[in-house]
This record gives C-alpha cells, structure tokens and sequence, in this order.
C-alpha cells in the first residue's frame, strides 16, 4: 500500500477511536442507486457521527425553510468507519456487504424488481435504518443520461485548482448558481424516454453527495444516481484520477446496459470531450448523442483553457454532437437530430 494510504488509514484509526470515546455512533448515509430487473447496484457511506439531540425552540425558522451556514466543510468533519458491515434488506432479501477502508459502499445484489422506483433499507449492527432509492430501468428502455456536474450543471467560475476546495469548504450550498436552461434540457430528455435513466457522473467526492442533491433537487433536475468518488490517496499512488473515475463508470454502465445508448452531457472546459471521444470509440453503440456545454471565455480561462483548442467533433449521423453555450441552444440541436 502507497505510504499516504497508511497514513491517511492510520489517521482514520486514531479519528475513529476519538470519535467512539466522545459517544459518535455509526450513521449510514444513503445514495440513490440504479439498476435492471435482475439487479442493483448499492452506493452508501458509513460515518460516525453525533447522536440527534432532541430539537429545541431555540430561534424561529427562516421563512425560505433553509438552515443557516449550511457549508460543505460539515460533511468533512464527520468520521469513516472501514471495513464495517452494512446490511442490505430488499424485496424480502438480506445481503451483507463491506464497507471499503473510506467507508463506502458501492456494490451489485441481484434481486428481481420491477422497473420504477424502490427503496432499500440500510443499516449496521448498531446504526439506524437508512433508505436508500432505487431506480430501476425496464428491459425495454432504449436511452439513458449521463452528465457531469461542475461548469454542466452548475456554474463554478473559479479557477480549477481552488474549484473543490471552494465548492465543498467554502460556499454556502444556496448560493451555487445552476447553469441556464440545463435543469429543463435534462428533464425533457429523461421526459422523452420514459423510464430513462438519469446519471449524474462528477469527479467530486462522496462527502458532498448530499450537498448536491439537494442543489439538484432545489432546481428541479430529475432525479438520478450519483457516482462521485473519495478523495485522498489510493493504493497506489497520492491521488484519485478524475478523468479514470468517469471512464471506469462509463465502461460500466455500458456493460450493465449492453442494448442502451446514452446522452452523454459536459463542457469543454477541460476532459469531458476527450473522455466521451474515447467512450464512444470504444462503445459506439452504446452512444445517442454527445451535448458540450460551450464556456464563455472567463470561464474558459478559469477552467484551465478548452480541451482539444476549442476544435469542434462532428460526431456521425448516428450519434452526432452538439454544442451549446446553455441547455436551450443544445435542446434545440438534438431536437434537429431527432432526439427530443
């Protein structure tokens, strides 16, 4: 194991050993998960975390129902718990998984669903029950969605190495702006093919899931799964890759949905045209259509420059690509092509 793995495993320990003394209990986290009528795939953390205390009348509520200072520093403070055990009850079944050395679960039961919404009920030994949604996709959905978050979904204007120390210490998660006109690009697309998938596929980490999918909520995205990934060092070197995080999950989803095409969504601030390129020559049945969020200027240049200088890819007649500065000027492409 890469010598930062020991340390930051060694960190934990002595974090986790505190925490168990100051009476924190395991807390399950849930995420929403996805899957076909033959399986799922589970995604949760497990945490410690301080018991709920009795709520008390302290101050009146603010009238827009949001809870002050809420920042993503909060969801760092708490503590992972490794290698615990999580227990998956579902449709009558029980499956017993671990927990890897970050605390997160993201792993695949079989179970026979029928396509919809489902729920799953997650806990350990000494954890409350946790839920998390489940969506599962019939046999015959023919088109799903991919897209990334940050400079797609919501706007960052930020340079990119203070982008996730800003976003996930820093800002206040009310005042993330969503970018223009994505919010109803996505729900017409996943409204087009119903019981479509909706992924949503971020390098960000774990801690700010909840974070995010209340952005999400709030401004009215469509509800879907979120593959993030857990920052800090890896067996193997001191860093996760991004960029392998996106194609490892886009490599996946093709080989679990082997008969879907996707609409894969991103801006062209830096990977996501490389990433959909490389997909698409590796999978190309398993793309519809690629849509690129065009960057104005400042933002191209505090996402670190365009990725292949601004050169636009044509696609093919099959699965074109498209550009657009928001998600109207790309609606508006893919309804030319068909796809809305």
């Amino acid at each position: 194991m890469h010598r930062a793995a020991r340390i930051e495993d060694w960190l934990h320990d002595r974090r986790e050993h505190s925490a168990r003394r100051r009476g924190y209990q395991p807390t399950v986290i849930p995420y929403t998960g996805y899957g076909s009528t033959a399986w799922v795939r589970i995604l949760c953390r497990v945490l410690l975390a301080k018991p709920e205390k009795p709520a008390k009348r302290t101050k009146r509520p603010r009238a827009d129902g949001r809870d002050a200072g809420i920042r993503g520093w909060r969801s760092f403070t708490s503590v992972p718990v490794n290698d615990v055990t999580v227990t998956i009850e579902i449709d009558g079944q029980t499956h017993r998984v671990q927990a890897d050395r970050g605390g997160v679960v993201d792993t695949v039961v079989p179970v026979s669903l029928p396509a919809g919404w489902h729920v799953a009920r997650l806990h350990t030994e000494f954890s409350a029950v946790a839920e998390a949604p489940l969506f599962i996709v019939a046999p015959t959905v023919g088109y799903g969605v991919v897209s990334d978050v940050d400079d797609t979904v919501m706007v960052t204007t930020l340079p990119r190495p203070l982008l996730a120390a800003w976003n996930t210490f820093v800002l206040d998660e009310h005042a993330r702006v969503p970018t223009p006109g994505m919010a109803v690009f996505l729900e017409r697309l996943a409204s087009f093919t119903p019981g479509a998938p909706v992924i949503y596929l971020s390098t960000g980490a774990w801690n700010v899931a909840p974070t995010l999918s209340r952005f999400l909520s709030r401004n009215l995205y469509p509800a879907g799964a979120l593959l993030l990934t857990d920052w800090g060092p890896t067996h193997d070197r001191w860093f996760r890759s991004g960029s392998a995080h996106k194609r490892d999950n886009l490599r996946r989803l093709a080989e679990q949905f082997p008969d879907m095409r996707w609409i894969l969504i991103g801006d062209d601030g830096q990977h996501d045209e490389a990433i959909y390129s490389d997909f698409q020559r590796d999978y190309p049945g398993s793309v519809a259509a690629v849509a690129i969020r065009q960057l104005s200027p400042s933002e191209a240049v505090l996402a670190g420059g365009r990725s292949r200088d601004a050169v636009l890819i044509d696609g093919s007649p099959e699965a074109p690509w498209v550009y657009g500065p928001d998600g109207s000027s790309l609606a508006n492409q893919l309804v030319a092509h068909g796809l809305l």
